[in-house]
């Protein structure tokens, strides 16, 4: 592969990690259920378990992202979750490998009308350069705040809000973020989403996906979406028990 200059491996590592962070802790994610961005104000009956996959594409970078989920006491719920990605944008050959804990608490729910909570999330990433071997670290701390108002038709509309502090090696900045989604029942098993996501500084991505209930607990997805200039995509699994 031909060699980029360090300074132009610099910018696109930094613009990776940026990226790959933030779909990290608030894709599939965040943590939402794959396939949306857009966390719901909801969380596990007290007692039960989670475990989600993703593989997702985005422009150069392709990984997968492995989340369990539990709830120990009622409206809490406590995430992990691991990811490994490889980008090869603009030249670069990074390896990225990521971890994250999450903590959503929702104290206002209901089977229908508003559903209100927050979360906080940390995520830490290691970005490897294979030209030099070089290692950068990336630390993220979000915060959002949840709503969800839920029709009696089955569709739901999602609201977040929040904020969310990345700290490099030797930088750091804070930027505001946002999520909008809407799911719809299409026919029995299958739901419909749709949904616009940002931060401060950026342009909206936006996605639409579908969801399939196999059984009660399983669900598998998929979705696409385009925004900054880009196009990226994701497949994965749900799995509630």
């Amino acid at each position: 592969m031909t060699s980029v200059p360090t300074h132009t491996r610099t910018t696109t590592k930094m613009r990776t990690a940026l990226l790959f962070s933030i779909c990290l802790l608030f894709s599939s994610a965040a943590y939402a259920e794959a396939p949306m961005n857009t966390d719901d104000a909801g969380t596990l009956d007290v007692g039960k378990m989670k475990i989600e996959g993703v593989w997702h594409r985005d422009d150069g970078e392709r990984g997968g992202e492995l989340l369990f989920g539990f709830s120990p006491l009622k409206n809490l719920e406590l995430e992990v979750s691991g990811s490994r990605a490889k980008d090869t944008a603009d030249g670069a050959d990074d390896k990225l490998r990521g971890v994250g804990f999450g903590a959503k608490w929702v104290p206002y729910q209901n089977e229908t009308g508003w559903s209100l909570g927050a979360r906080f999330d940390f995520g830490r990433t290691r970005i490897t350069d294979d030209h030099t071997s070089d290692r950068t670290t990336e630390k993220e701390y979000a915060v959002t705040g949840l709503a969800s108002y839920r029709f009696q038709n089955g569709h739901t509309a999602h609201l977040n809000l929040g904020g969310v502090k990345t700290k490099t090696d030797d930088d750091s900045d804070t930027v505001g973020t946002w999520s909008i989604g809407y799911e719809l029942p299409l026919v029995d098993k299958l739901q419909l989403t749709l949904e616009t996501y940002g931060e401060e500084h950026s342009g909206p991505d936006r996605a639409i996906g579908l969801r399939y209930t196999i059984k009660e607990g399983l669900k598998v997805s998929a979705a696409i979406g385009q925004g900054n200039d880009r196009h990226f995509g994701q497949a994965g699994f749900a799995w509630e028990f």
